[in-house]
């Protein structure tokens, strides 16, 4: 039997650019795709903080160093510049895989700016 379990967060990160004619997709920074092991073309989930939208696409890569996190296409009109995001992968994962599975988590503050990273997300208190 498989789980799917949460592979990846980029949490808060700020949309830089929503752009419509552009044929889908979600442009991440490509040093924010290699620190949280999100691939080229992976689906991806995103939740826009600021309105509550959620919806499916795929990660692109963008520049380097560039700080982008681009809503492309359709989902251009759910997320907007300046919105919060959270960006989650997910994968199938075995009983045995689950043994040892931890995500990456990246947490992000202004500018997209990396503050910290977990493998682990703290316990909810009451």
């Amino acid at each position: 039997m498989y789980t799917i379990m949460l592979k990846a967060k980029l949490h808060l990160a700020r949309v830089t650019h929503a752009v419509l004619d552009y044929e889908g997709s979600c442009a991440i920074d490509g040093d924010l795709l290699e620190m949280s092991g999100i691939r080229e073309n992976e689906q991806i989930q995103l939740y826009n903080v600021e309105n509550g939208q959620r919806f499916t696409t795929y990660a692109i890569r963008a520049e380097e160093g560039s700080k982008v996190i681009s809503i492309n296409g359709a989902a251009a009109h759910l997320a907007g510049p300046g919105d919060r995001v959270i960006i989650c992968s997910y994968a199938h994962y075995s009983d045995a895989e689950l043994e040892s599975h931890q995500p990456a988590l990246v947490y992000l503050q202004e500018g997209n700016e990396v503050s910290h990273t977990s493998n682990a997300i703290p316990v909810q208190l009451a």
